[in-house]
């Protein structure tokens, strides 16, 4: 599997290095409308997965962007085998050699998330959606950051921001429903 993942962050580095960050936002903006258009939970989760694969390559075309590209994969295989710390350690380097790679933002929340450091977690958050107000997974993200903080509104009102660009997305389906229960049973 991390074989896998590795190949096709290779792959996809080929394919989207010589493209220019012009190029890279009209291809977004065609992927995010096709996103926005598509109520097909296959053909919508095949849009999801260009757009990830889009933005796990750093948008510079020259060898900085090259290294940060790959420093991002290496940081990728230490979450899934739950070496966190180190992950940690690389998504801050790569944040503090390009502060506005939305992705070294995203991914640095998604450890703070697991490591149970919810507030720092959505401090990325904050991070990511200045740089990509339309980045669903920081999103979906941050309902689970608020969710495990207690914030049952802040975190529904994520998943409605969720819904309006990714539409076909399980997760808020099940989560807004869960979190209205949770808010009734405050009140109860």
């Amino acid at each position: 599997m991390i074989k896998k993942i590795l190949v096709v962050l290779i792959l996809n580095l080929m394919f989207f290095s010589n493209t220019n960050s012009e190029e890279r936002n009209l291809e977004l903006n065609k992927l995010f409308n096709q996103l926005k258009n598509n109520s097909n939970v296959s053909m919508a989760f095949e849009v999801e997965k260009k757009i990830w694969e889009i933005w796990s390559i750093h948008p510079s075309n020259n060898r900085k962007g090259y290294r940060l590209t790959e420093l991002l994969a290496q940081g990728s295989l230490l979450i899934a085998k739950q070496e966190l710390n180190k992950a940690y350690e690389i998504f801050s380097q790569i944040i503090l050699a390009d502060p506005n790679w939305p992705e070294a933002w995203n991914k640095r929340a998604t450890v703070l998330y697991i490591l149970g450091r919810y507030q720092e977690s959505q401090e990325d958050i904050n991070e990511v959606l200045k740089l990509e107000k339309r980045h669903f997974g920081a999103l979906s993200g941050q309902g689970l950051v608020q969710t495990e903080l207690k914030n049952y509104e802040k975190a529904i009102n994520s998943y409605i921001e969720v819904q309006k660009i990714y539409p076909a997305m399980k997760a808020p389906k099940v989560m807004i429903p869960r979190l209205k229960e949770l808010i009734k049973g405050q009140s109860t």
